[in-house]
Parts: C-alpha cells; sequence; structure tokens
C-alpha cells in the first residue's frame, strides 16, 4: 500500500476503532486459499464476511427501501422523459464503455458519474435526477466510486457473460422500459425485468443480458453500496479504490 492509503486507514482506524476496517485489510492480505464463489472468480476484489448471494430483494434492506420505492413510484414519469430525451435530444446518449468492453448497441445516459450527479442530464431526465439525489446521493447510499446511468440494449444486443471488478456494491435495476424478449442471467438463474419494478443484484457475480425483443430495452441502473458495509469501510474503500485509480492513471 501507498503511504495516502496507509495515512486514510490509520485516520478511519482512529476515528472507529483498531477493527473498523479488518474486512479491507483481509481483502488486501495475500490469498492463503480462495474461499470466493466459483461464479465470482472473475472479481478482483471481494470483501470477506458479505453474504454470498447472488440476487437479493429489493426490499429487503431498511437502508435501501427508500430509494427502491421512490423509483418504482415515478417509474411513469421516468418513462415518459426517458422517451422524450431518445426521441428528440440523442445526443445525450453515448456508447456505454464497460471495464471489459464498449458496445455501440449499448447506450446509456449518465446522472452521475466521477462521484457526482451531472447537473446537465437533469434537463433531460428530471425526475429521475431528483430521485437519485434525494435517495441515493443525500442518503450516501450511492457508491461514489461507481455510477448511475440509463442502460439501453438496442434490439438483438447481447451483454456477454462477466463478472464486474468487486463484491462491496450492488446493482439496482428499475427496469423502465422492457420489450418482451429481454432477460438477465445472474449466477446461471434466468430472469426477466417487470417494467415498472426494481431487480437487485450482486454483480462480482458472473452474469449477461440480452435484448432479443423488436424495441430497444432500457432499465436505470444505480451503483450502490453492499448494504452488509459499513461506514467506515466505505470509507476506507473509496480511499483504496480512489488512490489505485490515481496511481494508474485513471480519471
Amino acid at each position: 500500500m501507498t503511504p495516502e492509503i496507509d495515512d486514510a486507514f490509520d485516520a478511519i482506524r482512529a476515528e472507529f476503532g483498531p477493527d473498523s476496517i479488518s474486512r479491507v485489510e483481509e481483502m488486501l492480505a495475500p490469498r492463503r486459499g480462495d474461499e470466493r464463489h466459483p461464479l465470482q472468480k472473475g472479481a478482483k476484489w471481494i470483501l470477506p464476511g458479505l453474504s454470498p448471494t447472488p440476487w437479493h430483494d429489493p426490499y429487503g434492506y431498511p437502508e435501501l427501501a427508500p430509494c427502491v420505492n421512490a423509483l418504482e413510484e415515478s417509474h411513469r414519469a421516468i418513462k415518459e422523459e426517458l422517451a422524450a430525451a431518445w426521441t428528440d435530444h440523442r445526443e445525450v446518449f453515448s456508447d456505454y464503455e464497460h471495464h471489459v468492453t464498449r458496445q455501440r448497441d449499448w447506450q446509456a445516459l449518465y446522472l452521475y458519474r466521477g462521484g457526482a450527479l451531472l447537473p446537465a442530464s437533469a434537463a433531460s431526465v428530471p425526475t429521475a435526477y431528483r430521485v437519485l439525489e434525494e435517495f441515493a446521493v443525500d442518503t450516501g447510499t450511492i457508491c461514489p466510486l461507481l455510477e448511475c446511468h440509463f442502460s439501453t440494449l438496442l434490439p438483438g444486443a447481447a451483454i456477454a457473460p462477466h463478472c464486474d471488478l468487486w463484491n462491496f456494491s450492488i446493482n439496482l435495476h428499475l427496469a423502465v422500459d422492457i420489450p418482451e424478449g429481454s432477460s438477465i442471467t445472474v449466477a446461471g438463474e434466468t430472469r426477466t425485468w417487470e417494467e415498472g419494478r426494481c431487480l437487485l443484484f450482486d454483480y462480482s457475480f458472473e452474469h449477461e443480458a440480452r435484448n432479443d425483443g423488436a424495441r430497444p430495452r432500457t432499465c436505470l441502473l444505480v451503483d450502490l453500496w453492499h448494504p452488509e458495509t459499513t461506514p467506515p469501510e466505505r470509507r476506507a474503500l473509496v480511499a483504496l479504490i480512489t488512490e489505485i485509480r490515481r496511481l494508474m492513471g485513471e480519471k
């Protein structure tokens, strides 16, 4: 680790106690055998002690339920605003750049990125922006290391099986516009989205998605802290990943 990370970890221990980030330290220690689930092998970091559950109940966590409920209650307005943006302001969408790929048939409209809301998106999708700000950003449930965006798969598009980088955040999907023939598979279990409802899953497990429908499939994706992580762990993880990205020259 670097002096910057050491200093950040020391400050967290001084505030929260010497064992407050022991799981983060264990994650960084050289492995003595790999206890992770076989379908998490592609993830870079696995924070120990988190429930190894691919699919989560989106209504099962008091910390996350207000965001889930607010998104679902606002679905109609969110869908209408998204449709208008797609028709009249296609320039606000871009090819989605995942850490493993970039696809032209996978379009994104970002609301939150680089640890901050993107005010320009408020003009195109004001309802989603407002709900995100009030129920995810202001509450601290969004993971500032990641993002929130509308994810649009064009007809015939498929996202190949992959694992995301870690398990200490989880992915919330609000099903905005769902054609028949679209599906998502996580850890070998395939589900379909129900328009206006949310799905929640741990994307450190291998997952894939496809749209075999006749029109674009759009979900609003929100990267949230895994509810089993603690405030000191979240601070330590932000310090750690931010410093790693700095060293790698990432913006």
